[in-house]
């Protein structure tokens, strides 16, 4: 990419389309195209058509999507299905008729199978049973990643795919009831601590593992790949290590300054025991994280504390 390509990235308010923005930004990209959903609707296929030929981007960062936590997948798989695989095949579709250049498509490291070898290689998608609590999110996003390669195979495009790691950040979603595991429990601990509250429940017995990745670095990463890899193979982005629940939580108490006790209910699903992703790839390349996961935590709990509850 040049510095005034034109770039379309498709999901710019989330947490890491905004990442990939301020970066771009950061980096000197200067002919950055955005839109809200209240502008663009990416699941109307009439819309992203039209968009896209008006428009006609060079590249584009494809990272939105319906996401949320066990619980929000767990009760509405049919928005989680429906709406990420329209919004992902409507940009990949459109962007061919376009004649965009490059799309980079983000999927995500919980689309994998549930039960497959540490650490994960990215063939290793759709070779054995998903999760079952966020299998439609991961059937729509599996889908997309084939669709694109499929784009290459039949039309010669440069259409690349990744998978991140679990990602947390600047941007976040809050949400009391669907936020992914590090804002939900952040907030939890922070709203005991506020109200006297001397213990929190946490989903599962918190024997499962995670890997993080920060979001700046995810968008570090992306526009790294964007410029320097343009194979149909998926390329994981991870930060090459992973942690059990109880230790994530410790440390998320630690940054919290949380000193209640915590129950965790067996009862509540796990979600997949590990997953653990293989980015010796992109590391060869020569990416590689910056921000590590304690610091992150702080930078997310600064953000949680001046901008989200200010």
């Amino acid at each position: 990419m040049d510095k005034n390509s034109k770039i379309y990235i498709a999901g710019s308010s989330g947490m890491v389309g905004l990442a990939i923005l301020k970066e771009l930004q950061l980096d000197g990209y200067t002919n950055i195209i955005t839109r809200t959903h209240q502008e663009l609707d990416l699941i109307n296929q009439v819309e992203v058509k039209w968009f896209l030929k008006e428009q006609q981007p060079e590249y584009i960062f494809v990272c939105c999507g319906k996401v949320g936590g066990i619980k929000g997948n767990s009760t509405y798989p049919v928005e989680f299905l429906y709406e990420n695989i329209m919004m992902g095949m409507n940009i990949i579709r459109y962007s061919y008729e376009a004649e965009v250049k490059k799309i980079l498509y983000l999927g995500s490291s919980c689309i994998l199978p549930k039960e497959c070898p540490q650490p994960i290689q990215p063939e290793y998608l759709l070779t054995g049973k998903l999760e079952p609590t966020n299998e439609g999110y991961a059937l729509a996003k599996a889908s997309n990643i084939r669709l694109a390669q499929y784009y290459n195979k039949e039309y010669n495009t440069n259409y690349i795919t990744a998978i991140p790691a679990s990602i947390y950040g600047y941007g976040d979603n809050f949400h009391p009831e669907y936020s992914h595991l590090i804002p939900a429990i952040m907030q939890r601990m922070y709203n005991a601590e506020v109200n006297h509250i001397k213990e929190i429940e946490i989903w599962g017995d918190g024997s499962v593992f995670r890997e993080f990745l920060y979001s700046s670095d995810l968008a570090n990463a992306c526009i790294f790949l964007m410029n320097n890899y343009d194979k149909t193979e998926t390329i994981n982005i991870g930060s090459g290590f992973d942690m059990n629940i109880k230790q994530i939580v410790k440390d998320i108490a630690g940054t919290v300054e949380f000193n209640g006790k915590l129950k965790y209910d067996a009862n509540k699903p796990n979600g997949t025991f590990r997953k653990l992703l293989d980015s010796s790839k992109i590391l060869n390349l020569g990416w590689k994280p910056k921000i590590n996961f304690k610091d992150g935590l702080k930078m997310l709990y600064k953000y949680y504390l001046e901008e989200v509850i200010k």
